[in-house]
């Protein structure tokens, strides 16, 4: 499974694009949309305040989250 890392690169620490596998920055509605279309099994989308952004599924490991820290 490809995995998606947050840039965090939008104001306030938000995930204006994401980086999948080799493919880097990639914008957030693209990534949501691939995500909703089940391209990403392993993630779901969420939305905050009318936005929505990609998380991983719960799986208790921090490093396998889409914001880990670096």
């Amino acid at each position: 499974m490809t995995k998606i890392i947050g840039n965090n690169d939008g104001p306030n620490g938000r995930n204006d694009t994401y980086n999948i596998g080799s493919r880097k920055n990639v914008p957030r509605p693209q990534t949501v949309k691939e995500v909703e279309l089940g391209k990403h099994p392993g993630a779901h989308t969420v939305k905050i305040k009318g936005r929505k952004y990609v998380r991983d599924n719960p799986d208790g490991s921090k490093s396998d989250n889409v914001n880990r820290h670096k």
